[in-house]
């Protein structure tokens, strides 16, 4: 771990499309950082990306990476079904992680991942950047003060359109490499936001089809959702929808709160309604009482992974906040398969769905 006052040293794991973002949050905090390597089993792409940002390493193996430059972060953007390894090799070499969704296959790599937390001392902490907004924080605080009232009925809708030729890359629209649909590779972000927002949940029922592409994961899913303070909540995602929109609604006692985006939010993308005639200067208040305006980004949440590296305390989405919304994605995919509800705590290690998705020993 570098000193304090002194730089961390990152590295990059995988250089695909995504590549993007992250270059854009390794940037905005360059003061506090030096990008010493990339790593890709594709030879040409990595050299290509290390020439682009002037990275000065360049890499197709982790091992001699990790080896030759001991970074302090490394940030893991390879497909899904790699990252229990690289992770794990990672923080045996003393590094922290910082993984893109989803953060692995099952709740038992997760639990893999948390003994390699114990062993090593280092965290791993998920790309979860939704959560990472002002207005996220925002709402998350009122909702813990009941300034809104009580929570009642929720929706999470990310309605987003993929083609065949989406998923006609290698690794997608199968189980064991792409872990699952749009629940787990997409609407996952919007999902974790709301679990977050409300609080705990104890129940889900829900289905899931593959409508419209040649694949073996779904390509949309429903949920119904019961929270532990007794609100209820529907869930849908879908690769299938032409006009793409990423949405939810908060109704509480005293307003409803809506957000209308796609890949990102600020304060921009969200409104609060009060009820027809009502006259409520105090929740406007409360509403009206958020100044800062940031973006739910790669960039803030960095920057906050960061902020825990150097107090070495756990980051925000790692841990048991990591774990939570992996169970609720292994329990949706379980009332799916099942056509059972299923509650909070029902998948244990004699559980199929502790082990894959879709509850089946061969992508264990």
């Amino acid at each position: 771990m570098s000193a304090p006052g002194n730089k961390h040293r990152v590295a990059i794991v995988g250089t695909g499309n995504i590549i993007t973002s992250h270059m854009r949050a390794l940037q905005t905090s360059a003061e506090r950082l030096e990008l010493v390597a990339a790593v890709d089993l594709n030879e040409e792409r990595v050299c290509q990306v290390c020439e682009q940002y002037h990275i000065p390493h360049w890499y197709t193996s982790v091992t001699t990476m990790l080896a030759e430059q001991k970074p302090d972060l490394v940030c893991i953007l390879t497909p899904p079904a790699t990252h229990l390894a690289i992770i794990t090799e990672c923080l045996e070499a003393g590094a922290w992680v910082y993984c893109e969704k989803p953060l692995c296959r099952s709740l038992a790599e997760f639990d893999a991942i948390t003994e390699a937390e114990n062993r090593t001392g280092r965290y791993v902490s998920t790309v979860f950047q939704w959560r990472f907004a002002s207005v996220a924080k925002h709402i998350k605080k009122l909702v813990e003060t009941d300034a809104l009232g009580k929570p009642m009925v929720m929706l999470c809708n990310t309605m987003w359109y993929r083609t065949q030729a989406y998923y006609d890359v290698a690794w997608r629209g199968k189980y064991e490499t792409e872990v699952g649909g749009p629940t787990m590779t997409l609407g996952i972000h919007l999902m974790d936001l709301f679990l977050w927002l409300i609080g705990e949940w104890e129940e889900v029922r829900a289905m899931a089809a593959t409508l419209d592409h040649q694949i073996e994961v779904e390509d949309v899913s429903m949920a119904l959702v019961r929270f532990a303070n007794g609100s209820m909540g529907s869930i849908v995602n879908s690769t299938l929808s032409p006009r793409q929109e990423s949405y939810m609604r908060l109704d509480f006692q005293k307003a409803t709160l809506e957000c209308k985006a796609m890949y990102r939010h600020n304060n921009d993308n969200w409104s609060m309604s009060l009820p027809d005639r009502a006259d409520d200067p105090e929740t406007l208040a409360h509403w009206s009482a958020l100044t800062e305006n940031n973006l739910g980004s790669h960039d803030m949440q960095l920057s906050e992974l960061l902020d825990s590296m150097e107090a070495n305390e756990r980051p925000l989405v790692s841990g048991d906040e990591a774990r939570r919304i992996l169970e609720f994605a292994a329990s949706l995919y379980k009332s799916a398969f099942t056509g059972q509800p299923v509650h909070k705590g029902d998948i244990t290690p004699d559980d199929p769905f502790y082990y894959a998705m879709n509850g089946s020993t061969e992508t264990a």
